[in-house]
């Protein structure tokens, strides 16, 4: 699993929610749109809006398909400036932020969906009502994010009670999971990520597909990014409709639909819709080591 793209936290957030990352000179106008990897300060904000491009929320919207990002209350995981520390800054569903870019977006403003971006404290309601969305995304706080210099027990405890809250719950039986990581630490791969039109994808990150319907043990050998998170959103619910300005009646500049990408493979391949649905397992939050210590 290749990240979207060769950058940091924003852009590769940007790729996830519209398969594009840019900046705007004039944020009410896509037309002014043109890809940007850059750092914060090269996307400016005005009036609340940064991001004039359309996002995947548009779609879902106008075809009645719910949707929720979650956001865990705390700290931004992450720094603004691209340096490994800085200094903590609040994060909440109503901050707009690298890792909450949503509110930022035009398209969410105008279509009144500010409310769908919601505390992950709501998620967790969803879940065990069985009421949650149809497309749900969930991002953790800084102390959660497995970001240094947080813990990484604490951001892998903080996943499995999410998948946990799943399982226990009514919408199990239909749910699939996809857990990755934006981005990682390290500062090898011996993979060259491909290029994908003007730019390349990024290193590769860990990615799993937990799902009654996963297939059992199986390692996907195709070529993927998160690219093809939207795509199997799009065949999923929206009828193979792509974030495609010729086709999605809303124009923007973006250079190439990144879903429709010849190398990237389909998610729909790690499932076996015509098995036994799977039992869920529920893992222990904080499991104790077995055996003697090293």
């Amino acid at each position: 699993m290749f990240e979207s793209v060769a950058s940091w936290s924003l852009p590769a957030h940007l790729s996830l929610v519209s398969g594009w990352s840019a900046s705007c000179s004039n944020p009410s106008q896509a037309s002014s749109c043109r890809p940007n990897l850059g750092p914060a300060s090269h996307f400016p904000v005005r009036n609340g809006v940064a991001f004039a491009w359309t996002d995947l929320t548009y779609l879902l919207h106008r075809a009645g398909i719910t949707w929720r990002y979650f956001v865990a209350p705390g700290t931004q995981p992450d720094c603004q400036n691209s340096v490994e520390f800085c200094n903590a800054k609040v994060q909440t569903p109503g901050t707009p932020s690298i890792w909450n870019p949503l509110p930022w977006f035009k398209t969410v403003r105008h279509d009144h969906q500010l409310g769908n971006v919601a505390s992950v404290t709501h998620f967790y309601r969803d879940a065990a009502t069985g009421k949650l969305p149809a497309v749900s995304w969930v991002v953790p706080s800084g102390d959660v994010s497995e970001h240094p210099p947080n813990s990484i027990r604490a951001g892998q405890a903080y996943v499995t009670h999410l998948i946990n809250a799943v399982m226990s719950g009514p919408n199990w039986k239909s749910s699939a999971i996809f857990l990755f990581w934006d981005d990682w630490g390290g500062f090898y791969d011996h993979v060259i990520p491909p290029r994908v039109g003007a730019v390349r994808y990024g290193f590769r990150v860990p990615a799993l597909v937990i799902s009654p319907y996963a297939k059992r043990g199986y390692i996907d050998h195709q070529v993927l990014s998160f690219d093809a998170y939207l795509k199997f959103v799009e065949d999923v619910f929206l009828h193979g409709q792509r974030l495609d300005p010729r086709t999605d009646g809303r124009p923007d500049p973006r250079p190439s639909v990144r879903e429709n990408a010849s190398i990237l493979g389909d998610l729909a391949r790690d499932f076996a819709f015509s098995q036994r649905p799977r039992r869920p397992m529920i893992l222990p939050r904080f499991p104790r080591p077995k055996g003697p210590a090293p």
